[in-house]
């Protein structure tokens, strides 16, 4: 299976290219899947789920002009037989997987099946990553919280941690996450976004050191390739990467 991953979805010309490169083929001739599920856990997360759903969102990804786009929703999965879901998941060119909270993405990639079904996937189907779930991508992540995370999703483990912001000193709990596994190396978005002022440069850097993997810190016009294991960066912005 192909992987790109992004901060905040198709947002420039190269990351455009980039997808249709992956796909083999023009996005017009394209089947694909999304999965909103990762942003149900956030206050207004239905309706979000529908403007990503409809393509009204500032993270391009469900509006781009596929051929057949459907809903995966994996909390769904598990009460659904696999002869109903899982032969659509095989025909699918693209699984865009939205972003959220990815503690509970990934919990759901693994309860619902789909962990354990997309390495078993054709190698020309593309992963799409959007913040949550390009984070999730990885085998172990790291993700802030102001609040411990829920008994469902609980991390493997939890510590405090402070982050210098415009506003001031914040404490966060910074959660460890079990991943899909898809990459072995762990992305953390938005990076100098105003919108996440945790993720400025050198709170990044804090947040890298305690993931035991490479760590790619991308702002929104960049995205990550990967194609048989190998690895390219695609920017119009601005990106890090922070050895463990």
């Amino acid at each position: 299976m192909r992987v790109l991953l992004t901060s905040a979805g198709i947002k420039n010309r190269s990351i455009h290219d980039a997808l249709v490169d992956l796909l083999g083929k023009p996005i017009a001739e394209s089947d694909a899947l999304f999965v909103p599920t990762a942003i149900y856990p956030f206050p207004g997360g239905p309706g979000m789920a529908w403007r990503a759903m409809s393509g009204k969102t500032t993270s391009p990804l469900c509006g781009l002009g596929w051929k057949s786009l459907g809903i995966l929703e994996l909390t769904a999965l598990p009460s659904i037989e696999e002869a109903a879901w899982v032969p659509t998941v095989r025909d699918a060119d693209a699984l865009l997987v939205g972003g959220g909270d990815p503690l509970f993405l990934a919990n759901w990639m693994r309860r619902s099946g789909l962990t354990d079904l997309m390495p078993t996937l054709r190698s020309e189907a593309v992963y799409v990553g959007v913040s949550a779930a390009s984070i999730a991508a990885a085998s172990t992540f790291v993700e802030t919280y102001i609040e411990p995370p829920r008994g469902n999703d609980r991390p493997l483990k939890s510590e405090h941690i402070v982050f210098a912001t415009p506003q001031g000193d914040v404490n966060r709990i910074l959660a460890t996450g079990q991943g899909a596994g898809l990459v072995d190396f762990a992305v953390i978005p938005h990076l100098e976004s105003p919108d996440h002022p945790d993720a400025s440069l050198p709170n990044a850097e804090k947040w890298a050191a305690h993931i035991p993997a490479p760590t790619y810190a991308i702002d929104d016009e960049t995205a990550i390739t990967v194609v048989d294991g190998a690895t390219r960066v695609v920017s119009e912005g601005q990106w890090k990467l922070f050895q463990p």
